[in-house]
């Protein structure tokens, strides 16, 4: 892309923050706006990217003024009346959607693209993880950071492979031509864009479509794919955890503490006891789909031993922030009914009989009012819930919805709690197994919810 520089409206977000990374390290002049500070700005800045916190366009920089020297990138997060964007529109500048600008700088590469409403952030950090750790490397667009690496992008100039979460949100993921695609998952979400379950389950059907001649489409067994709907050049594989009838999955699985060991079935061949570095029956099922992602580009069995037990996982997926015999503090972005439902039924296997308690953040009004009873009945999988007032995002309020409502439908002991009440309302719990959990701001009470904690603790 022949601009000088590029500026990013809603800088803040994790598949913006890799995009500037990328024009970082391509040489460009980068800057931002963003509505609140993070840590994730604050790594931004700190990596030599100018980012703003005021929603006034008249403080921007001269060199972002030029019209022809600059490409802005927005995310439809943003408001459209924000008032960057509108000078931006008005002043003729070139403005993309991040998912636009991503499909152009996957088109000449061989794009490793993974889908779905849940587990694509673990899946394609594996997924990338195995591939850098072999000999045909790859540059990544991940949408959470890495353990590993500490980040969310890299880039490597020598790889043809480029592995990208595609991002189902305003049907972005429509703007890629994979090379190789995975659908974890087809659940209902962002009704507020697709209306119905069935509008969702159609633009993963023209996702799938978009892969090219040659490459290959991997899906969860049972998803409701038309097989016959893909181009006959596509080759079409299955995963599974552990149902036969799928191309890719697993058996003799064992969990022991941190670790899972598990046998690995596959159309290449049969692999017996692979260790996997993080725990839960969850991620061995994004194992297996990393797995075939891998083989399938060409990794072998040997990349797969090397990088499948090193692997760290992501920030704020299944982390542990404390772990002691007595006392276990766990955060975690599960924000959809079927992720929560997911996330503690792994705490339960691996917790039987303790205690879970669950502080939640609900995120957006439309998500909790169309998935109420299943947050739930997600929920009531615990010991007890404390709620957060719901984060609005881009969002206005929706008469009647609130985390008062859904803590009325919670079969297990739930209340309401202020973000200054957090963590001293965690204190007065039984010390056992707490996990945090939501994709609004709950991430910035952790640090202060784990250090009372740990005096506490100290106090015990």
């Amino acid at each position: 892309m022949d601009f000088k520089n590029i500026f990013f409206v809603g800088i803040g977000g994790i598949g913006m923050s890799a995009l500037a990374r990328y024009f970082k390290a391509a040489g460009k002049c980068v800057a931002g706006y963003d509505r609140t500070a993070t840590a994730l700005t604050a790594a931004l800045e700190s990596e030599g990217i100018d980012v703003t916190y005021a929603d006034d366009a008249s403080t921007l920089a001269p060199q972002f003024r030029s019209a022809a020297d600059t490409l802005v990138v927005f995310t439809p997060a943003v408001p459209a009346e924000q008032s960057h964007l509108t000078f931006f529109r008005q002043s003729g500048h070139r403005v993309l959607k991040r998912a636009q600008v991503l499909g152009l700088i996957t088109d000449h590469s061989n794009a490793i693209c993974i889908a779905g409403t849940h587990g694509k952030t673990t899946t394609s950090t594996l997924t990338a993880h195995i591939m850098r750790q072999s000999e045909m490397g790859c540059s990544a667009f991940l949408g959470g950071i890495s353990n590993n690496y500490q980040t969310n992008f890299w880039s490597n100039p020598e790889s043809d492979f480029v592995v990208t979460e595609a991002d189902e949100f305003d049907r972005s993921f429509l703007t890629l031509h994979p090379f190789l695609a995975l659908i974890t998952a087809m659940d209902a979400d962002h009704l507020d864009i697709y209306g119905t379950a069935d509008e969702v389950r159609h633009a993963f059907g023209q996702f799938a479509r978009r892969i090219v001649a040659g490459g290959s489409l991997v899906y969860k067994l049972g998803l409701p794919i038309d097989e016959a709907q893909i181009d006959d050049e596509v080759e079409i594989f299955t995963y599974s955890l552990k149902d036969r009838d799928a191309d890719f999955h697993a058996f003799d699985i064992r969990q022991t503490g941190d670790t899972c060991t598990f046998g690995l079935e596959t159309p290449m061949g049969s692999f017996r006891d692979l260790t996997l570095g993080v725990p839960g029956l969850h991620n061995v099922e994004n194992a297996v789909a990393a797995c075939a992602l891998t083989l399938l580009a060409g990794a072998d069995e040997d990349d797969l031993r090397r990088a499948l037990p090193t692997f760290a996982g992501n920030w704020r997926r299944f982390q542990y922030r404390i772990r002691r015999p007595d006392f276990v503090m766990i955060d975690d972005y599960a924000h959809h009914p079927e992720e929560i439902r997911t996330m503690l039924t792994s705490v339960r296997r691996l917790y039987p009989k303790r205690r879970i308690t669950v502080v939640f953040q609900p995120h957006l009004y439309t998500r909790t009012r169309d998935f109420a009873d299943g947050f739930a009945a997600s929920l009531s999988l615990a010991d007890r819930v404390l709620l957060l007032d719901i984060y609005p995002a881009r969002e206005q309020p929706i008469e009647g919805v609130s985390s008062a409502m859904l803590a009325g439908r919670i079969t297990v002991p739930a209340e309401v709690v202020g973000r200054s009440e957090v963590a001293d309302r965690v204190c007065l719990e039984p010390l056992d197994v707490l996990v945090m959990m939501g994709a609004g701001n709950i991430d910035t009470l952790v640090p202060e919810v784990e250090r009372r904690l740990l005096l506490k603790i100290g106090n015990v």
